[in-house]
């Protein structure tokens, strides 16, 4: 179909379908080839790659996965979007389009029944609002993916690939770091998208680590001990931390000490390599009490 991403089309198709932009699924639809281009080269996708795509919309990064691609599978979870789907795509033989919630699909499953030859490539134009829980539940499933190239909210986007010190550093940061290498693909900004967001959005590129960055002792521990560190982000470590497995100030000073971070310091000043020893000494002072 005849540039599908240029918005008078879309309006045509909506017209075509009797189709209605959902606020509730936060469907924002890309319009610019340039980023369209930029996240297909981004991905590097081979010709023997098998290409997950969350949230297609109508098909547009879709159409231009496949051209690249061994076979796409789209995740699409609006009913409503798979008859403009199978309209938009008619002309393409490797994609298949799922009805399916994204949070509730067994992605490894689903990857390893339908591997090519090729690497694993997610993709998609995540909605703002549900972008962290997609991207963790990828992430801590450890789905079978080389990477993921996604387009989301710039603030998400800032916060996955900040360093320590910001205000933009937080327990997503750390999370992100340990299960893999983030990269900046594409800056969109909220005129590209029909209908307008009212913020920009940052195309960002993970590439999923074979094995994590730290040696840990405890991988819950380590989990818990960001959480709470950054639970309250004001508090010294010494104070936030207090009550992590049930161990009192006391306790969580001395882990601090053994791992050589000084107690007085904020979580957000603390590298994904010092949340490491610091979890791996609590569980030495869980051993120890």
């Amino acid at each position: 179909m005849d540039k599908l991403y240029s918005p008078a089309t879309m309006a045509k198709i909506r017209e075509k379908h009797g189709f209605r932009h959902s606020k509730s699924l936060g469907q924002n639809f890309l319009t610019d080839i340039n980023i369209i281009d930029a996240i297909i080269e981004g991905s590097e996708i081979g010709s023997e790659d098998l290409v997950i795509e969350i949230g297609p919309g109508m098909g547009v990064l879709t159409a231009a996965a496949a051209e690249a691609a061994g076979r796409v599978i789209a995740v699409e979870i609006d009913r409503h979007l798979i008859p403009i789907l199978k309209d938009t795509l008619a002309e393409y033989d490797n994609i298949e389009i799922i009805n399916a919630d994204i949070m509730k699909t067994d992605l490894t499953e689903l990857i390893e029944s339908n591997r090519q030859a090729g690497r694993v490539r997610i993709i998609g134009n995540l909605p703002y609002y549900i972008t962290t829980p997609i991207v963790m539940k990828l992430l801590e499933e450890r789905v079978p993916a080389d990477s993921i190239t996604i387009m989301m909210q710039k603030e998400v986007a800032d916060r996955m690939k900040a360093e320590p010190g910001g205000k933009t550093y937080g327990a997503l940061t750390v999370a992100v770091g340990f299960y893999c290498t983030v990269s900046h693909v594409a800056n969109a900004p909220k005129e590209v998208f029909v209908p307008r967001p009212k913020v920009d959005s940052t195309v960002i590129r993970l590439d999923i680590r074979e094995k994590p960055p730290v040696e840990l002792i405890n991988e819950k521990i380590f989990f818990e001990t960001i959480k709470n560190g950054f639970g309250q982000r004001r508090k010294t470590l010494l104070n936030s931390l207090t009550g992590v497995q049930g161990l009192a100030k006391e306790q969580i000073g001395e882990a601090l000490k053994s791992a050589g971070i000084d107690p007085k310091r904020r979580a957000e000043t603390l590298s994904l390599k010092e949340f490491a020893e610091l979890a791996n000494s609590i569980v030495n002072t869980l051993k120890n009490r």
